[in-house]
């Protein structure tokens, strides 16, 4: 069987084991070693440690021979090597604290209060229910680095609100899916710190790389908002009093401070 083959095998049945329900860590480690064992395999130096077997061997030597012929395959070794190597990675030991960071701001309920205190802040603004949507998009996605959590939130917190306040649904999901890939550009991001490292790339050259196209992007999405909603304004009506009432600038602050 030829490498591509191989690799469309692997993809295959990486598909399959997702769709009957696998977990998608285990599938990948198992059809590694699976598929790697495969690659590697070599019977000659499998079976090499039979040469030691004698007439005089009992039953438990033949099994204990197979058992070091089956794992006499360059597989193992790399999947310790490379376990040891991802283990003993300084840069990767900040993923699950940017995780852990992002579960304490979901649970505290600090995105519900910035979206509401954003919204009311933004008011006046053609579209300020999705420029508030779109900003604390952005604000999430430095807590937790990753697009997942970002787009499940903000669809759970402010995809309803939008589509009660008569917004386009087409526009509303735009924003809020736009929102969530800002995750993986502003700073901390935890797939540069993956690509970090898988490269040897200094993580610090590559958060000052990707700082400014990020905040630009955000610029023009919050731009393209704003225009929209000015050229199309049954998009994203603007909020009446009830819906969004006046705040006194001085409580303004205080909520935004606090939030």
């Amino acid at each position: 069987m030829t490498d591509p083959q191989i690799a469309l095998m692997m993809l295959g049945l990486f598909i399959i084991f997702v769709f009957l329900g696998f977990p998608i860590a285990f599938t990948l480690m198992a059809m590694g070693i699976g598929f790697g064992y495969y690659a590697y395999y070599d019977a000659g130096r499998m079976w090499r440690s039979f040469d030691r077997l004698d007439e005089t061997a009992s039953s438990w030597d033949s099994w204990s021979l197979w058992f070091e012929g089956f794992y006499n395959n360059r597989i193992f070794d790399l999947f310790v090597n490379q376990t040891f190597t991802v283990m003993s990675n300084e840069v990767l030991t900040a993923v699950p604290l940017f995780l852990f960071m992002g579960y304490i701001v979901e649970r505290s309920n600090i995105v519900d209060r910035l979206f509401t205190t954003l919204n009311i802040a933004s008011k006046n603004i053609p579209g300020s229910m999705g420029v508030a949507a779109l900003i604390t998009c952005a604000l999430f996605a430095t807590a937790t680095g990753i697009v997942g959590a970002v787009v499940t939130l903000m669809g759970l917190l402010a995809l309803p609100a939008m589509l009660k306040a008569r917004y386009d649904p087409s526009f509303a999901a735009g924003i809020i899916c736009a929102g969530g890939t800002l995750g993986i550009l502003i700073p901390p991001s935890i797939m540069l710190i993956v690509y970090a490292a898988a490269t040897n790339v200094s993580i610090v050259r590559l958060y000052a790389a990707a700082l400014l196209p990020g905040l630009t992007l955000v610029g023009l999405y919050l731009v393209y908002i704003v225009g929209r909603s000015l050229l199309q304004p049954s998009a994203a009506p603007k909020p009446t009093d009830d819906e969004v009432p006046d705040v006194p600038m001085g409580k303004l602050i205080w909520l935004i401070i606090t939030s």
